[in-house]
């Protein structure tokens, strides 16, 4: 889809095409859509991210949820799937998938969201070490943290998804 296609869209249409770029969060979308006509790529995912930023924790922390463990072998968006392929965790060795749960758990349970990461470009090793790195941090610093990352993820989907 082009940019044009996305601005001229109805509401509905709009939703559609880009209420995934935000994990399981067609809200932000259906919101941005009042802001079109978008000039640029930039200019959309400004508008989602200062979307996210003003919605609040509650909504905030729903979307950080709506996410799941990387690595996780449960259920995921296509996008997710992708993504995690692409850093190498669908191919994590036991002991590998063993010690990422354990992290991931103890992450989820010292935050309550569960760990995020923008895995473009990055190794199953990278992700590790930011999940060790990251779990001593305070709480609001780790929530403004996973909110960056769910931005970041949100900005690649975004450039994968709209031709120029």
């Amino acid at each position: 889809m082009t940019l044009k296609e996305l601005n001229d869209a109805g509401r509905e249409r709009f939703v559609e095409a880009v209420g995934w770029i935000f994990e399981h969060s067609p809200w932000v979308a259906e919101r941005a859509w009042e802001h079109r006509p978008f000039a640029s790529i930039d200019a959309l995912h400004a508008r989602m991210v200062a979307i996210v930023e003003a919605a609040g924790e509650p909504a905030q922390l729903a979307l950080l949820r709506a996410h799941p463990d990387l690595g996780a072998r449960a259920k995921m968006s296509d996008a997710s799937v992708g993504e995690q392929a692409g850093a190498g965790l669908d191919s994590l060795t036991p002991a590998e998938f063993n010690h990422l749960q354990a992290l991931n758990g103890e992450y989820r349970g010292r935050f309550g969201f569960p760990f995020l990461f923008a895995v473009k470009g990055a190794s199953k090793h990278d992700i590790v070490a930011a999940l060790e790195r990251r779990l001593p941090a305070c709480r609001d610093a780790e929530l403004a943290e996973a909110l960056r990352q769910v931005a970041r993820i949100a900005r690649f989907r975004l450039e994968d998804f709209i031709r120029t």
